[in-house]
């Protein structure tokens, strides 16, 4: 019996003094770990071109993964890129396997309840892409027609709430999914961002997708965890200024060929 009163006591003993150390993960401050590590994990989507793409070679490109490479320049980071997909981006960032996501994350209502964002960076317009000889002005024009989207995209979500009865809405677990589908003529139409049609144009000329429909513009943020107020004040702190000197405008312009929406430049 005086054996297992010793016992009890070294372990209660050796578990309060492990206690700082055992809760210590769950109270670190995520600034502090990035800057400790020298290092930020990024999430991106590389199924999502022209944002985020794996090229032939095996490098990552795109306007979103410049943003990255710029963020981590900036701040004297290394950077570490990791691929996940529109419906993990989230995931990924609340378990702790990435620090930011920079992946055409746009700002919603829904989305704060989980995560943070920084102030604006940059916007995506939410279209409806069809064949340009089309007749397509309407969502009555999409009812019997089967329409692609990136399933848990802000795209889907819109698509979903405004469709009317009879659209034959078919989701994909990323882009590049998406667009195989309306190469391979498994779809006509397709809910995406403009830059995504040109992408499909490019592949399969023969395709003519135009934006027919807008449904919704956009803006996106860098997404932090919950309770990171000092990586959120630093990450606004970076896109005001990226702002101020023009790059984020630079970075967009290249990829999309006009600039910045007021949407984000006169984000507060």
């Amino acid at each position: 019996m005086k054996s297992l009163q010793v016992f009890t006591m070294v372990a209660a003993t050796a578990l309060i003094a492990a206690g700082p150390f055992v809760i210590s993960p769950a109270m670190a401050d995520g600034l502090e770990d990035i800057i400790s590590k020298n290092k930020i994990r990024v999430s991106i989507d590389p199924a999502a071109p022209p944002y985020s793409v794996m090229d032939e070679s095996g490098k990552y490109t795109g306007s979103e993964v410049e943003v990255a490479k710029k963020l981590a320049s900036d701040w004297k980071l290394e950077l570490e890129l990791v691929p996940t997909s529109p419906a993990n981006r989230i995931p990924y960032l609340v378990s702790g396997r990435s620090d930011i996501v920079i992946s055409t994350l746009s700002i919603t209502d829904e989305r704060r309840k989980v995560i943070d964002f920084s102030k604006p960076y940059s916007a995506i317009q939410i279209v409806v892409g069809a064949p340009q000889d089309e007749s397509v002005a309407k969502l009555d024009d999409l009812v019997g027609k089967r329409v692609a989207v990136t399933r848990g995209s802000t795209n889907d979500t819109e698509i979903t709430k405004a469709a009317l009865p009879g659209t034959d809405i078919v989701r994909f677990e990323d882009d590049a999914t998406s667009i195989t589908a309306l190469i391979s003529g498994q779809a006509s139409y397709y809910v995406t961002a403009p830059a995504l049609l040109t992408t499909v144009n490019a592949k399969n000329p023969s395709a003519k997708l135009e934006p027919k429909i807008v449904l919704k513009t956009n803006v996106t943020g860098i997404g932090v965890k919950k309770g990171e107020a000092a990586l959120q004040k630093k990450l606004d702190k970076w896109v005001s200024d990226s702002l101020a000197d023009g790059s984020l405008n630079a970075i967009y312009k290249t990829a999309f060929g006009n600039d910045l929406p007021a949407e984000v430049t006169d984000a507060k």
